[in-house]
This record gives structure tokens, sequence and C-alpha cells, in this order.
């Protein structure tokens, strides 16, 4: 979808195990630092809680999940000005709906080698290892993620609190991909 904004809406997973532990994904693409939660884009007339379903099904090979809740305002990044994607030559940057999840599951039904496979490794990570290894310019998203989920996840706002409406960081060089 192509908002007045510029922003491709989508959804953003946390999915969280009985550890509180937070999933990440190794990227395939080669981006530095490589891990990140699971995102995608809505679908046209797609509600986003059905979104987020598809999505998990797609990048994970499960639906062992309950959702537990999600940030009441989408959060948007700007794509960095030297990224050449066909996406970031389409958008601006992307809008998310951020969900957590709860895993239900066991590890075993977890399978990232899917049809459109985006990850070539996953593991559970600490909510700070989280935002640590996560690209640059998805980091403000990623802290805003987890300081608004902090009490579910058993965890304290640690930071001060990053205004929920609408993140837009500037278009910088993203200083990990220089």
């Amino acid at each position: 979808m192509h908002g007045p904004t510029g922003y491709r809406s989508g959804v953003g997973i946390v999915l969280m195990n009985r550890q509180g532990l937070i999933f990440a994904g190794h990227r395939k693409d080669g981006r530095m630092p490589p891990w990140q939660m699971p995102q995608g884009g809505m679908q046209p007339g797609e509600a986003p809680e059905q979104a987020v379903l598809r999505e998990l099904s797609e990048e994970l090979g499960t639906d062992r999940v309950s959702i537990i809740g999600s940030c009441p305002h989408w959060l948007c990044y700007d794509y960095p000005k030297s990224t050449a994607t066909r996406r970031a030559l389409q958008f601006r940057g992307q809008r998310h709906k951020w969900f957590l999840l709860r895993f239900i599951g066991r590890d075993q039904d977890i399978s990232i080698a899917t049809e459109h496979a985006e990850f070539s490794a996953w593991r559970w990570m600490s909510p700070d290892e989280v935002v640590a290894n996560v690209i640059t310019f998805k980091r403000d998203i990623y802290r805003a993620v987890m300081q608004h989920f902090a009490p579910i996840l058993g965890r304290s706002a640690q930071q001060a609190p990053i205004s929920p409406f609408l993140i837009a960081p500037s278009r910088q060089q993203d200083d990990l991909h220089r």
C-alpha cells in the first residue's frame, strides 16, 4: 500500500517464548547487522491482525501463537539514502503496526525453510540483544516497541520513552552499512 506519506504499510511481530526471549531471524540479504524480528507488508483489504498471522506462517512456518497485544499507534522509519532496493525506490520508508505474540509451540514448530525464505538462521534473544543487533535505521523503532511491551516482557522501561505516535528518523546514511 502506498499512502500519502509515502510509507509502505505493514506489521511487525515480537514473538516471545515461555522464557521471555524474543525471536530474531538472521536475514539472508547480507545486511549488517543481520538480525531482525519478523515483519511484512499488508495485502489490500487485509486487517493488521490477519497480516500478522499470515506473515508468521510465511516467514516462520508456524501458527502456534496467541496474540497478546499491539502498539496503539503505527511506527515509521525511513530507508537510508544509500538504500537502492526496489521498495526503497517506491517508498520513503515503512510504517508498521507492531504486535506482541506468545509462542505456544516448541522450537521444532518453527521452520524458516519456507517457500520465500527470508532468514538463514534464527535464535531467541533478550529484548536488549534484539535492539542491539538490528540494522541501525530500525533501532529506534525496536527500542520504542520494546519499551511499549516492557511491562508484559517483565522489564521496566529503562530509557526515556520514545513518542509512540510516529517515529520517522532522518534519512541519514546507516553508519554500519558504509
